[in-house]
């Protein structure tokens, strides 16, 4: 069966349902992955994370940071922000059921030899560390001590890898590589200071994915998250967030020959921070 990526939908529900229709004219068999951040700051959450779910076995998400804050948020770990587009999925009938949903989620998904994540992997994880490690945090999220776990969840620390971590720090460690990295330092120490395009670098950090050491470079990652950067097409990297909610585009990525596949998107918010 083919397989399409998509990048973050963010809520944007209509374009997405025209991305759909485009894949489905030429797949109609396809498989579809969401690259995470199904929904915040777009119009349509609620009904985007509806629809997703509503496809059933013929998609698979991974989960994203906003999916993540949206499960903290509704149990009260993180405040509302300005930003949010959330208070339709926490208000609806529905809520628990979704939320259920959302957090039984993978962080990282292995298709046709593609890693697939939503933010970056860390240079010292091999392919099949990484989707080890994020069945560590999966476990958690699906069993009885979840919502505990995302009240330890956020925070910056611990920065670098250690195999010899352990707990939530160790949790932590991974939701942050897989979620929200964008920059590292070149001993694979996260840097969080900045979240603008790759020019925007500190000095002394780099692209995680520009890291010389990574061990994921003999394969191809699939990855959303960084709006910034634009579209990233590269033998061994795939970069798929096209800045939709931005007025961007919405971005598919047919796994097996790199056709793409975009539908082009309103300013639904002003550039800040993704």
């Amino acid at each position: 069966m083919t397989t399409y990526a998509i990048g973050d939908v963010q809520g944007c529900h209509q374009q997405m349902l025209s991305l759909l229709a485009k894949i489905r004219g030429a797949s109609p068999q396809s498989h579809i992955v969401f690259l995470g951040d199904l929904v915040n700051r777009g119009p349509q959450s609620l009904q985007t994370l509806k629809h997703i779910r509503a496809l059933g076995s013929s998609v698979q998400t991974i989960l994203g940071n906003h999916d993540l804050h949206l499960l903290a948020s509704a149990h009260g770990i993180r405040p509302p922000q300005e930003a949010d587009t959330l208070a339709d999925i926490l208000n609806c009938p529905e809520r628990e059921d979704l939320l259920d949903w959302v957090r039984r989620r993978p962080l990282a998904l292995w298709i046709d030899q593609h890693l697939l994540v939503h933010a970056g992997v860390l240079p010292q994880w091999t392919a099949q560390q990484t989707i080890e490690l994020a069945h560590e945090v999966e476990a958690v999220l699906q069993g009885p001590d979840w919502v505990d776990f995302l009240r330890e969840m956020y925070g910056n620390t611990p920065a670098q890898w250690d195999d010899a971590l352990t707990g939530v720090e160790r949790l932590r460690c991974i939701v942050n590589a897989l979620t929200r990295m964008r920059f590292c330092t070149p001993e694979g120490r996260m840097d969080f200071k900045v979240s603008g395009s790759a020019e925007a670098a500190l000095q002394g950090t780099l692209p995680w994915f520009d890291l010389a050491e990574r061990k994921t470079q003999d394969i191809t990652v699939v990855f959303g998250h960084w709006s910034a950067l634009g579209l990233v097409m590269r033998p061994n990297l795939i970069g798929l967030d096209t800045g939709c909610l931005w007025g961007g585009k919405l971005t598919a990525l047919r796994l097996e020959d790199r056709v793409l596949f975009q539908v082009g998107c309103p300013q639904y918010r002003q550039p800040d921070k993704d």
